[in-house]
């Protein structure tokens, strides 16, 4: 959406620049495609939601920059803010939710929830506590979160403050969160510690490949 065209930046305020935009992102991404392809790069684009005016059937929102974007993306992330966090009076983060409605490397149309706290990121304690009441790792009862014997506090704030300064049993729940996904956790830590070498092996690569 902040993308400027050269005629709209050489011209005057008020002129009329139609299709400008979205005629720049096509130009841009039959470019960009190619080339991000050969480099193995993620290259990842954020914009807006706006409103269409006198939509009176189907969703009146809409993305600035032509369609060329939703075309040329392999995945493409919805988020919204569903949620405002906060730690007394004063807000300390967003609730968001995430669905993906395209993908081209998995299966669409997934969805998540998580905790997104200011000046920290995605709430790891937040993610533990949800998986773990979906998969009865972590108990709810009324306000209060328990793990087996011990409580974890009453109010998910609580709860997430006790999971950050105790990162054994942390650590204990997300073993079993694993566990019930059915997923390898040692596999997921050999990609943790090896995904930047595989990367940096994949830009030489792909380097030796342009210089041949």
């Amino acid at each position: 959406a902040a993308l400027t065209p050269r005629v709209e930046l050489e011209g005057q305020m008020g002129d009329q620049t139609v299709g400008a935009q979205a005629r720049m992102m096509s130009q841009a991404m039959r470019k960009l495609a190619g080339n991000l392809n050969r480099s193995q790069t993620l290259c990842v684009f954020t914009n807006q939601i706006r409103e269409k005016v006198g939509v009176m059937f189907g969703s009146p929102e809409t993305q600035p920059g032509g369609r060329a974007l939703k075309f040329y993306a392999s995945q493409r992330l919805d988020i919204r803010r569903i949620e405002t966090l906060k730690d007394g009076t004063e807000a300390v983060g967003n609730r968001v939710k995430v669905k993906v409605v395209k993908n081209k490397v998995a299966a669409p149309f997934k969805q998540a929830e998580f905790d997104i706290e200011f000046g920290k990121g995605i709430s790891t304690s937040g993610c533990l506590l949800d998986y773990g009441i979906e998969h009865n790792i972590v108990t709810k009862s009324g306000s209060f979160f328990s793990y087996g014997d011990e409580r974890l506090g009453q109010g998910r704030g609580n709860a997430k403050a006790f999971l950050d300064e105790h990162q054994d049993m942390a650590k204990e729940i997300e073993s079993k969160i694993y566990a019930a996904l059915g997923i390898n956790r040692d596999l997921v830590k050999t990609i943790e510690r090896d995904g930047p070498a595989l990367q940096a092996v994949g830009a030489d690569a792909a380097a030796e490949g342009r210089a041949a």
